[in-house]
This record gives C-alpha cells, sequence and structure tokens, in this order.
C-alpha cells in the first residue's frame, strides 16, 4: 500500500533543523527553530526544574493515569498565571482547564472541539502566524482565514488594517490572537491597541482563541498577560492555549494547556465536558511528569520568586542580543536600519531578508534561517555574533 506513495514536503521550521544536525560544518549556526540558548549555545535545564524533580522523586508513589484533563493543582496554576491571582473568573468558576501535551495539543484539541460543536465557523489568524497554525486547524477540519497584521513597511503593525478586518469578521467564526511576542514577527500590540482589539471583538462577537506560548519572554509575566486580561470581562467566553516549553524550559516535557472560560460556571463546565469527550478520543489523557514540576514550582513560595528571576535572565539575555546584533551590523558597515529588531519582544524577528538572501546564508556559511527571514534571537551568542553579522553583511552587499 506504501510504495507509491510520495514524501510529504518537510516541515519549514523542524526540517530545517534535521538538515542543521547533517551539516558537517562546523562553524554552523542555527536561528530557525524556537529554541533558547544560553551564552554557551546550550539549552539549560532550569535550576528550579532540577530543584522541584528532586523534591518530586523523593514523594512520588505512583505511575498511575492521570485523569482526561490532568491534575487539579496543574489547572488551577495556569489559571492563575493567565488571569492573575483572584481574577473574577476564577472566583466565579467560569473557567476549566486541561493539561495537553504542549501548546500544540492544545491548539489541536481546541481546533477539534470548534469543528464539532460549532458548525461551520472558520478560523482567522494573524497574516503571518507559526507555519504550523494552518497545518493544526486544517488537520481538524478547519477553514482558515487570515487577517492583516504585519505591515512590511513600516516594520511594524499594520493596525488600522487589522481593526478594520476585525469589524466584519462574523460572529460566527473564530479569531486567534497571539497573546505577547508574537511568531514569527516579534511585534506586539501596545495595552491602547489592545483594548481596541478587546472592545472591536466584543462588538463583532466573534470567539476569540488565544495562542500563550511565551509568557514572561516579553515585558514580564504580568505585563505579557495583560493584554489578554482586557477580553477577561464577566460574560465573556474564550479559548487560551499556553505552554510552558520556553518560560520553564520543558520543550521535551510538552507540556501545555486548554483553557475554557464560560459566560457563566455552567456554560463553562458544559463546554469543558466537550473538551474532555475530545480529549479522550485523541490521547486519553495527559503524561504526569512536566506538569508536575510545573505545579511544584508554582506552588512553592520560594520556587516561584526564583523560576521568575530564571525567566527575567532570559529576556534580558534575548533583549541583549537583540541590541548586540544591531550595533555589530552597523558596526561591520551595514547600511540597511535593522534598530527596528530593538522594538520587538520575544525570541523571534522578522529579520526583512529575502528567501534568496537565505538561501545564500545556508549555502555559503551554513547560516539556518527560516525561508521567510524570521530568525530565533535567543539562538544568538555573543560567541557566534561576529560570524553572523559578517555572513549577513555579505549577503547584503
Amino acid at each position: 500500500m506504501f510504495t507509491d506513495l510520495t514524501m510529504a514536503p518537510a516541515d519549514p521550521i523542524l526540517g530545517l533543523t534535521e538538515s542543521f544536525k547533517k551539516d558537517a560544518n562546523p562553524s554552523k549556526i542555527n536561528l530557525g527553530v524556537g529554541v533558547y540558548k544560553d551564552e554557551e549555545g546550550r539549552t539549560p535545564i532550569f535550576q528550579t526544574v532540577k530543584k522541584a524533580e528532586e523534591m518530586l522523586l523523593q514523594k512520588e508513589t505512583s505511575k498511575d493515569y492521570l485523569g482526561i484533563s490532568g491534575a487539579a493543582e496543574y489547572g488551577a496554576g495556569v489559571q492563575e498565571l493567565v488571569f492573575g491571582k483572584s481574577h473574577e473568573i476564577i472566583a466565579s468558576h467560569r473557567a476549566a482547564t486541561a493539561h495537553t501535551p504542549g501548546g500544540t495539543a492544545a491548539l489541536r484539541v481546541a481546533a477539534d472541539f470548534i469543528k464539532r460543536m460549532l458548525p461551520g465557523a472558520r478560523i482567522w489568524t494573524s497574516d503571518p502566524t507559526w507555519a504550523n497554525h494552518p497545518n493544526v486547524f486544517k488537520a481538524a477540519g478547519l477553514e482558515v482565514l487570515t487577517y492583516p497584521y504585519y505591515d512590511e513597511a513600516a516594520q511594524g503593525l499594520a493596525f488600522d488594517k487589522m481593526l478594520a478586518a476585525l469589524r466584519v469578521i462574523p460572529k460566527t467564526d473564530v479569531v486567534m490572537f497571539h497573546a505577547c511576542c508574537h511568531n514569527p514577527c516579534g511585534i506586539d500590540p501596545t495595552h491602547d491597541q489592545w483594548k481596541q482589539i478587546a472592545e472591536v471583538s466584543a462588538q463583532s462577537g466573534f470567539l476569540v482563541l488565544f495562542d500563550f506560548a511565551y509568557q514572561g519572554l516579553g515585558d514580564g509575566l504580568e505585563a505579557d498577560a495583560a493584554g489578554l486580561r482586557l477580553f477577561c470581562v464577566p460574560g465573556c467566553e474564550l479559548l487560551i492555549c499556553s505552554s510552558f516549553s520556553k518560560n520553564f524550559g520543558l520543550y521535551n516535557e510538552r507540556v501545555g494547556a486548554l483553557t475554557v472560560v464560560g459566560a457563566t460556571e455552567d456554560a463553562a463546565a458544559k463546554a469543558f465536558s466537550h473538551i474532555k469527550s475530545t480529549i479522550r478520543a485523541n490521547y486519553s489523557n495527559p503524561p504526569a511528569h512536566g506538569a508536575a514540576i510545573v505545579s511544584t514550582i508554582l506552588g512553592d513560595p520560594a520556587l516561584r520568586a526564583e523560576w521568575n528571576a530564571e525567566v527575567t535572565a532570559m529576556r534580558d539575555r534575548i533583549n541583549g542580543m537583540r541590541k548586540l546584533f544591531v550595533d555589530t551590523l552597523k558596526a561591520k558597515g551595514v547600511a540597511r536600519d535593522f534598530s527596528f529588531l530593538t522594538r520587538q519582544k520575544g525570541m523571534f524577528s522578522f529579520s526583512g531578508l529575502t528567501k534568496a538572501q537565505v538561501e545564500s546564508l545556508r549555502a555559503k556559511y551554513a547560516l539556518y534561517i527560516v525561508g521567510s527571514g524570521r530568525i530565533n534571537v535567543a539562538g544568538m551568542t555573543r560567541n557566534n555574533m561576529d560570524a553572523l553579522c559578517t555572513a549577513i553583511a555579505d549577503v547584503l552587499k
């Protein structure tokens, strides 16, 4: 049955990493996949994660299944991170949270839920968006459309066009927003812009889905939730997909969450019953270890404070690399103004490099960047910065 099949195209991001691993060039640099690197080019394990694992090892007594939605303490910790302590949504029990195997699974469960429970609903994503968003939503059978987001000429947010598009989206559809640290362009709305987006969304009546994968890597844990929280008014309904790959460094533990917010406690319970039904038919129940790490850290005041400091250090290093990158390119005589990168947030930026330039960087310098020109700033270090900027300066000539 399989001999006549053709090869599926490689994933534009993960496929790039596979090519990088096969490259024998000792000076190769990978700025493609979204993985944080420290100054030594390693993806470190948080000290708080190691401490939590030691605690778990001492008290663990069973490897029994978790329930379909995971552990209750994990869901409570996720909700406090997303909404803030004592938020009305939490106090009124209008939210229910399922632990999912990574943020991608949260997106897929949300997509399956939308397809089953909101017949005919289409989903709108920003233009551009994470390359895997359309894949996930289309695999669930959803029609995917886009609204304007990135203004390439101004290297900023196409805010007026975005608002105009949101105003005419039918209330029967679903709109996805990046809560912070937009992937791939690194451009987030200001607080005032988020306020206007929330107002237009409420007026239009469509269901809002947030992808919240980088909390803490933009301006801070609380600040990065500020835009989302403007949507969290009495009577609102939301779907929120969280990921803890980046801000806990738990990439291979696959720790994510899907939170459903209902207009009432009863509405949330009804929606969540269908979320659990969707999960049961998919992966049945989630893995335990990664979520237990998150719950342990969030539930211990000392560990939580130390974790916050680790996230802050990550954020500061990424912002430092942005500035060093811009300064180094300027020092090498690059005439193009790259200062816009210092105004972007999170791990990613649109560099403005063309596909041809990206291919040239890979062929000549073993510098791996996604074809769109998206770069993972967190993959830059002081050790590879000179070589990186020398290569880019050359292809820009």
